[in-house]
């Protein structure tokens, strides 16, 4: 099992979510990708669609590529089950790479217990089912827990939830719109994350282009979250917040060199600065 208190370095994990679109070929071609470009992980969302969809939206009509449909036969229609998680776990063990899930109900808590997964997920949405928190973190793994569209008081509670039971926790600074405005990441709400619960902080992004992620990372996030596309032209609402293949390169790289780029604190003078002051200051 991974110690997610004791990371020697960012862990990356590419949110495929629902941005499969129910295709498992799709999700292949995003595991790869990620495997690919260096990432640790990659991640989908499970549902029990008749209990997770509120029932306010379950008959609400939804034009999707497979025709118009209720909210409820869409959710249906996108999901995976155990067929196609079978062929995800061989698949990933195959590269290798980390696979898992974010829970949206009890019922998919259950499910993912069948599965060696490295950590389980709960996503904002559910930071405040108290009986998800409880049930998930009492199966021994890791809990990761996203923190959009929550309160302050929110997230006291749910950790204390939590904390009854585990304490192998990361906590996930989030803005819950897609896409997230730039205005309103408010990166700096990560060391006070840190600082108040004192545990492993992630950061989950939302937003367009990739720079904020890497100042996520300088300010301490040590678990980092993405969603993932083949292209951001597929359909789905997820798509165009999330990142291409090229873009999930580029941003491993960046964050690969936040250690070197912050250093130590210690202020001193590199031999590689004594051309420039022997000849600038004659000594």
């Amino acid at each position: 099992m991974i110690d997610f208190n004791n990371l020697e370095k960012p862990y990356l994990i590419g949110e495929i979510g629902i941005n499969h679109n129910g295709d498992l070929q799709i999700a292949k071609k995003l595991i790869a990708a990620a495997f690919a470009t260096g990432w640790d992980c990659v991640k989908f969302q499970k549902r029990n669609p008749d209990k997770a969809v509120p029932e306010a939206e379950k008959s609400k009509p939804r034009e999707t590529p497979w025709g118009t449909m209720t909210y409820l036969e869409y959710k249906k229609r996108v999901e995976f089950e155990k067929p196609q998680y079978d062929e995800i776990e061989k698949f990933a063990k195959s590269m290798p790479i980390d696979w898992t899930v974010s829970v949206w109900d009890l019922d998919s808590l259950e499910f993912m217990k069948q599965y060696d997964v490295p950590f389980i997920k709960i996503p904002s949405a559910l930071l405040t089912n108290d009986e998800l928190l409880e049930a998930t973190a009492k199966t021994g793994k890791p809990v990761f827990i996203s923190s959009g569209m929550s309160t302050l008081e929110e997230i006291d509670h749910a950790m204390e939830v939590l904390r009854k039971h585990t304490n192998n926790i990361v906590l996930f600074h989030c803005n819950s719109a897609y896409p997230a405005k730039t205005s309103e990441l408010n990166l700096k709400v990560i060391p006070m994350l840190k600082e108040r619960y004192k545990c492993t902080i992630g950061y989950s992004g939302h937003e367009w282009g990739l720079d904020s992620t890497t100042i996520a990372v300088a300010l301490g996030a040590e678990v980092i979250e993405r969603h993932i596309t083949i292209d951001h032209t597929m359909w789905g609402t997820d798509q165009s917040s999330s990142i291409e293949p090229q873009g999930m390169d580029k941003l491993y790289k960046q964050i690969s060199a936040v250690k070197a780029e912050l250093g130590d604190g210690v202020k001193r003078v590199y031999d590689s600065e004594l051309p420039s002051r022997k000849k600038l200051r004659g000594v």
